[in-house]
């Protein structure tokens, strides 16, 4: 078996939860290829080197270029601020590496086009990383879907409520700058649940979106501008990236839906949600509640009819790699492990990951969309992939 050495762009907490992944994914699911951490990668030495032990990868660096380059390498992880991933990514792909890319891929569309084009004139395996689709729960959600088992999909409603921002004196860090994240809310989470509509009911044909800036200033960080949150100046900086957005969706199938994101919203912590309705049932899911989908099907008996509960376990997608009993429990690292394993199961069978590169650049175009409604109030046609 070829062994494919991994290098990791970024040490922060995305950096961590995919050095767990790679550490963990050869125990779960016996890796379809192995892979060596190899070399971690950061502008700040001392984070660099404290990563490489914390993490364990054999070695550090200052400068992605060079660890791009390195014939030894074969895989870049991109886990860096939003405005890097194109450069990082371009540069990887046309050195032949396989990518994987951080949320959202890019700042614009016209940044997201450039990476599919150096990933296609290559042929290397791209992932962009909305590892929630990978959730056992909702792969389930996307079975009974596509078995007909809750009939013709008639609308679906999606959310995205979080809480961190909600606070007007958190620093503004990189998360509320443009020049640094492209978006606020929506790229940061709301893409999620773009990926999530996308994978379960189809295309976006156009949207009409109301987008809000409610905390316009926060105050300026004492320290790096990417460092802890609560770290905060006396100097205060405009906030110039979206709070929240609505968003109607005409689906290209014809299907109508919503998608409401927030990090305003007092008390919801991290809920990405759905709910589906069809001809033949629905069907509920809220990550908070990551082991359960609550479904209900229209051919119930009527003593018994309403919602029941499916509980993640070993008859679920990927249940069976992880633990034997139904209720024990998933976490946001088993997530992450499923998303590694997929991407390295595309290297190994020289296919396609999903969602890839093409996935990311559609992700983009509508992400793009939502927010020019939100200027111009009209509803926004989105180009259909290709």
């Amino acid at each position: 078996m070829k062994k494919y050495n991994v290098a990791l762009i970024g040490t922060g907490f995305m950096g961590k939860a995919h050095s767990i992944a790679t550490a963990v994914v050869p125990i779960l699911f016996g890796a379809p290829v192995e892979i060596e951490r190899k070399v971690v990668v950061d502008i700040d030495e001392e984070l660099a080197q404290n990563a490489a032990k914390q993490y364990g990868f054999t070695e550090y660096a200052t400068d992605w270029r060079d660890v791009v380059n390195r014939p030894d390498i074969d895989i870049i992880d991109i886990c860096t601020p939003n405005d890097t991933h194109a450069e990082i990514a371009i540069a990887a792909a046309l050195a032949g590496k396989h990518v994987m890319c951080e949320k959202p891929m890019s700042m614009t569309v016209e940044e997201a086009q450039r990476m599919q084009e150096a990933a296609r004139e290559t042929g290397v395996v791209t992932m962009v990383s909305y590892n929630y689709r990978h959730t056992p729960a909702v792969q389930m959600a996307k079975r009974l879907i596509d078995e007909g088992r809750i009939g013709d999909i008639l609308n679906f409603r999606g959310y995205y409520l979080q809480d961190w921002g909600a606070d007007p004196e958190l620093p503004l860090s990189w998360r509320f700058n443009k020049a640094k994240a492209g978006s606020g809310t929506l790229g940061d989470i709301g893409t999620h649940v773009i990926d999530a509509a996308r994978l379960l009911v189809g295309e976006f044909a156009s949207v009409n979106s109301i987008v809000k800036t409610f905390v316009q200033e926060r105050p300026l960080p004492a320290g790096r501008f990417f460092g802890p949150a609560g770290q905060a100046s006396s100097e205060r900086g405009k906030v110039d990236v979206d709070d929240a957005a609505l968003t109607m969706i005409k689906f290209a199938n014809g299907v109508y839906g919503t998608i409401e994101v927030t990090r305003n919203a007092w008390g919801h912590h991290n809920q990405l949600g759905f709910e589906i309705f069809g001809t033949k049932g629905s069907i509920a899911f809220d990550y908070q509640r990551l082991n359960e989908l609550r479904v209900a099907f229209a051919d119930d008996p009527k003593d018994a009819f309403g919602f029941r509960t499916i509980y993640s376990g070993p008859h679920q997608p990927f249940g069976d790699k992880l633990w034997p009993v139904a209720g024990m429990g998933q976490g946001y690292i088993d997530i992450k492990s499923i998303e590694w394993y997929n991407f390295l199961k595309a290297i190994a069978e020289n296919g396609k990951a999903s969602p890839n590169f093409d996935d990311g650049l559609q992700i983009e175009r509508i992400a793009d969309a939502i927010l020019t409604s939100g200027v111009s109030g009209d509803w926004e046609h989105i180009e259909q992939p290709a």
